[in-house]
C-alpha cells in the first residue's frame, strides 16, 4: 500500500493494519521529512487518545492529515507505532 499526497509518496508498506477501513502504516514506513507534529488530539472510546501530524510537501501543508495512537487501549494494540491518513491523502495498492 502507498499513501500519496500532493504527488509525493508519504508512506509505503506491505504490512498495513486495517481498522475501520483505514490503513495504518508501520511508523518506519512513513517518510518523516513530510511530517510535522500537531497540537491536535482526539479521543476514540475504544482506541484511546489520538495524536496528529500535518504533512508538508513542496511548500503546501495539509493540517492534521495523519494520525496515530501513541498508547492505544488494549483492544487496538495492533495499531501501536502505526500512522493512518485522511484529508485528501490517497491510499492505493
Amino acid at each position: 500500500m502507498k499513501a500519496i499526497w500532493n504527488g509525493e509518496t508519504i508512506a509505503e508498506s506491505t504490512n498495513t493494519v486495517v481498522v475501520e477501513n483505514n490503513h495504518y502504516f508501520p511508523k518506519e514506513s512513513v517518510k518523516a521529512e513530510f511530517l510535522a507534529d500537531s497540537q491536535t488530539h482526539t479521543t476514540c472510546p475504544w482506541k484511546g487518545l489520538a495524536s496528529y501530524y500535518s504533512l508538508t510537501v513542496d511548500g503546501q501543508t495539509n493540517k492534521d492529515a495523519a494520525w496515530y495512537y501513541p498508547d492505544p487501549k488494549p483492544a487496538a494494540g495492533q495499531i501501536k507505532d502505526h500512522v493512518a491518513f485522511w484529508k485528501g491523502v490517497t491510499v492505493v495498492a
